[in-house]
């Protein structure tokens, strides 16, 4: 994986996971504050990087272990923020339940967690996902503003069509199932470090499954509900709001 740095002139380290069918570039949104305060380190995972095309995604235990090994290699032996969006959430669980990297403090913002299924459904439950971002990643702009918020201007829609359309088939199925099957220890070891999962309030219904697992996983977790937000919403239509929080 490549890793994007900024601010390193400060002492602080936030590193940020994105979420699924976008790039790394998607914080864009908020480096430009962090960075005045923190040293940002951003990941750009297999299979979603612009700049290495012929990457296929991998697993979320993969890219946990790689990102936790690449932190320690570089000597951040104490990190004070991980953070992670819906996919990038899973991340950071997974990083959290393995315990290799220390952390003040961790945010799980919609975090993806693993389904509980028989393994003949979740095969099911991934190929119902990957036609979904199959037939979603050959949608116009136009028809792709129905589907997400309106304050997302027409750049922000020809982005995530961008991202989109990138992803090879391979990456489609791999990041999906994967998000939705990786494992974790059984039961998860204590973890010490201060840990909140966020939600909007609009996925609440969506997000049902993924708050039960977080309190069982972590029981000293914050629940925390953001109002007026859907899936994936708050860094990239309330930038501000979401550096300050």
């Amino acid at each position: 994986m490549t890793v994007h740095e900024f601010g390193e002139e400060n002492k602080d380290l936030l590193v940020l996971f994105h979420p699924l069918g976008v790039r790394w570039d998607v914080f864009n949104y908020v480096t430009p504050i962090l960075k005045k305060d923190y040293h940002l380190v951003i990941p750009a995972m297999p299979g979603f990087d612009p700049d290495a095309p012929e990457t296929d995604f991998t697993s979320v235990e993969q890219i946990a272990d790689e990102m936790a090994a690449w932190l320690i290699d570089h000597g951040f032996g104490r990190i004070k923020c991980l953070y992670g969006c819906s996919m990038g959430g899973g991340i950071v669980a997974r990083i959290l339940a393995v315990g290799k990297v220390d952390a003040d403090c961790a945010v799980i913002d919609g975090g993806m967690t693993p389904y509980p299924f028989w393994k003949p459904l979740t095969y099911l439950v991934g190929v119902r996902d990957f036609v979904m971002m199959e037939i979603g990643r050959h949608m116009s702009v136009k028809a792709l503003r129905s589907m997400f918020d309106p304050e997302n201007t027409d750049d922000d829609l020809k982005y995530i069509r961008e991202a989109m359309h990138s992803m090879s088939a391979k990456t489609i199925w791999r990041s999906f199932y994967s998000c939705n099957n990786y494992s974790m220890p059984e039961p998860v070891p204590p973890v010490s470090c201060r840990i909140a999962y966020w939600y909007g309030s609009d996925e609440k219904k969506s997000r049902g499954w993924d708050i039960a697992y977080i309190r069982k996983a972590f029981p000293n977790a914050r629940i925390v509900e953001n109002a007026g937000l859907d899936h994936a919403e708050f860094f990239t239509l309330h930038p501000k709001e979401f550096c300050e929080k």
